[in-house]
């Protein structure tokens, strides 16, 4: 067990600095190329801090543990918005922004629909997924389109991506990418192997490892960033950055993992695990609209509705 716990935490740690060095590298040749600092953020660098994310659902769909690759989304998603944004704003209370209400929620709770209707048939099949992928072009066509009429969301966006700078030279950029992309391989390799045999030492389903273990596991960026964001009252792009997240684990990470794999989906998913991520994305709106600020009050709702969730998983009976 204390192995398999090494293997999860190494695999984290380099997955991250993977996903990181991916970014990096990625990051600065586009900006060498002239690209817009808005355009690489909504695709490389966003994709780049999804790429964890990504190996681990392919890397399981592939092992043939389905339920590690769907627990892995549907926890990570309701960790964004109910352990995350909870701890956020309990630190300092969260400003809403109105496209928060008007683009980033709509686009949330409807693919979080979505899926639902979709995986009721106990699968994703791969023209689902190039269905996740197609409406995620459409999405970042519009944002794209509609921040460069707006100069204050385009400015918003820059700062929540916050661009690293060009490298010295094309071959550190290229260094980064081999060495991001390394990182990544191995480091999904030993944390869905840990995840595996932990799974097996414990009894218990994949779903719960996947749901717990994984999706606190890749979620844990998100948490680092949101809270220190949060110590310097910085919290203004907080709940957009959540729920932007939530959107690309369906409609990338999903929506890839399934193209390649086609995943089963367990009845307990089905009947419970995203009833839960559509009620807690649902009870973010509420929140969002009462006085435009989700404060200490509405953070610790979200903390307790974590727990319990999570005490419902590990401890059903």
């Amino acid at each position: 067990m204390a192995l398999n716990i090494v293997f999860l935490i190494i695999g984290l740690i380099v997955l991250i600095l993977g996903g990181d060095f991916l970014v990096k590298g990625s990051s600065s040749i586009a900006l060498r190329l002239k690209l817009s600092p808005l355009v690489v953020g909504l695709t490389i660098v966003a994709f780049g801090t999804s790429a964890p994310e990504l190996l681990i659902s392919v890397k399981s769909a592939l092992a043939g543990s389905p339920d590690l690759a769907m627990g892995n989304i549907i926890g990570s998603n309701i960790c964004n918005l109910a352990l995350v944004l909870g701890i956020t704003a309990i630190i300092s209370p969260i400003y809403v922004q109105k496209n928060s209400i008007k683009i980033d929620w709509p686009m949330t709770m409807g693919s979080s629909l979505l899926l639902y209707l979709i995986i009721r048939e106990g699968f994703v099949h791969s023209y689902e997924g190039i269905l996740f992928i197609s409406i995620l072009i459409v999405y970042l066509f519009f944002i794209i389109r509609k921040s460069r009429r707006d100069i204050k969301i385009a400015k918003n966006l820059e700062k929540e991506f916050d661009l690293p700078e060009t490298t010295n030279t094309l071959l550190k950029d290229i260094s980064y990418i081999a060495l991001g992309s390394i990182g990544l391989y191995l480091g999904a390799e030993w944390f869905v192997g840990g995840a595996k045999e932990m799974a097996i030492q414990m009894g218990v389903e994949e779903r719960v490892i996947g749901i717990t273990v994984l999706a606190l596991g890749t979620s844990l960026p998100e948490l680092v960033t949101s809270s220190v964001a949060s110590f310097k009252k910085e919290t203004d792009l907080a709940l957009g950055n959540l729920m932007g997240s939530n959107i690309f684990n369906i409609l990338s990470i999903l929506g890839i993992t399934s193209i390649i794999k086609e995943i089963k989906v367990n009845d307990v998913i089905l009947k419970s695990d995203i009833i839960w991520m559509l009620g807690i994305t649902l009870i973010i709106l509420p929140m969002m609209l009462s006085k435009r600020t989700l404060g200490r009050a509405e953070g610790v709702i979200l903390l307790m509705i974590y727990i319990f969730y999570t005490y419902t998983v590990v401890w059903p009976n």
